[in-house]
């Protein structure tokens, strides 16, 4: 087993691929923070037909830069749509990293019809949830969340999710009855200005509150309506998650921004994604605190072992019939 020099978060000023900036944040992440949403792409893996993001090759070693400039010290890598249901490019980087001696977990796409052996081998590269992305349209549809659910319990995975809000709604039976936890990513795709208003906020929240589900803070610029990580409006949604259910929040910055590169916002200085994160806590008070949101939360979710070492003792999936 390896040891991890990076226990102590280490932060310098640099220009970093696919990140505006170049400066460090204020904000000193504690050791062992983990940023829950990173892609890795590369063009040597066909893009699935139809995906819409075909942004350019961004590696594991690229993503190590960040690290080293926002302080993190855990990932978790997440198959993006461009890829469809192929997670070659996941497995490389989960091994790239553990390479570099990071603390790594994976989020897969499959499409249910995988073999045990294939999901042991995907658990054993360190996956432990699996992604429906209904935003984009590749893969899965609505009817896809019950059996994934069901593919998966077994090996203790999460159900990792992107939808309209309307499309949240109409699965509110289901959401509810889903044998493994959820996890709501780029603030559960809820625009800021309807927080409080569209039911699939309260939705949400009940889920947290219940226990049922996560929501990782990422892609506030993907939401917003500035298309920015500054807009003031992304506050009281952020607040509304940590002040609800802060055992249960996480944080990601969607590095490498495959919608800015296309060209549909601005690219982030993730630098000020640290920061603004920093904000959101300090303005929900209470229990709410950076160590939860991201080194606590995250080892509870994704199972990362003691800070210090880059994989735990015990790889085998667990079995489990409840989130």
């Amino acid at each position: 087993m390896h040891r991890d020099s990076l226990a102590t978060p280490v932060r310098t000023a640099q220009p970093v691929r696919f990140s505006a900036g170049t400066a460090a944040p204020r904000t000193v992440a504690p050791a062992g923070a983990c940023d829950c949403h990173v892609h890795v792409y590369d063009s040597r893996f066909p893009a699935a037909p139809g995906a819409r993001l075909l942004p350019p090759d961004a590696s594991a070693q690229d993503y190590r830069a960040l690290q080293q400039r926002i302080g993190t010290t855990r990932v978790v890598l997440v198959t993006p749509s461009t890829y469809g249901t192929d997670n070659r490019p996941l497995l490389q980087g989960l091994a790239a990293l553990g390479a570099l001696g990071v603390q790594a977990r994976g989020v897969a796409v499959i499409d249910g019809t995988e073999t045990d052996a294939a999901l042991q081998h995907l658990h054993a590269a360190g996956v432990r949830g699996v992604r429906l992305n209904l935003s984009l349209g590749v893969v899965g549809t609505a009817d896809a969340l019950l059996p994934l659910a069901r593919r998966i319990a077994p090996l203790g995975w999460h159900l990792q999710l992107l939808m309209a809000p309307d499309v949240l709604v109409a699965q509110a039976g289901v959401l509810r009855q889903l044998p493994v936890p959820v996890v709501f990513d780029h603030f559960g795709r809820i625009p800021p200005a309807q927080a409080g208003r569209h039911p699939a906020h309260a939705l949400l929240l009940a889920l947290l509150q219940a226990g049922r589900a996560w929501v990782k803070l990422s892609g506030g610029y993907i939401v917003s309506e500035q298309h920015s990580v500054e807009d003031p409006a992304l506050d009281a949604l952020a607040a509304s998650y940590l002040r609800c259910a802060p055992d249960r929040v996480l944080w990601g910055s969607d590095w490498p921004h495959a919608t800015a590169s296309a060209g549909v916002q601005p690219l982030p200085d993730d630098a000020r994604q640290v920061d603004r994160l920093a904000d959101w806590v300090h303005q929900a008070g209470g229990g709410a605190a950076l160590q939860r949101v991201l080194v606590d939360n995250p080892a509870a979710l994704y199972g990362f072992g003691p800070i210090g070492v880059s994989c735990p003792d015990d790889m085998t999936p667990k079995e489990t019939t409840s989130p």
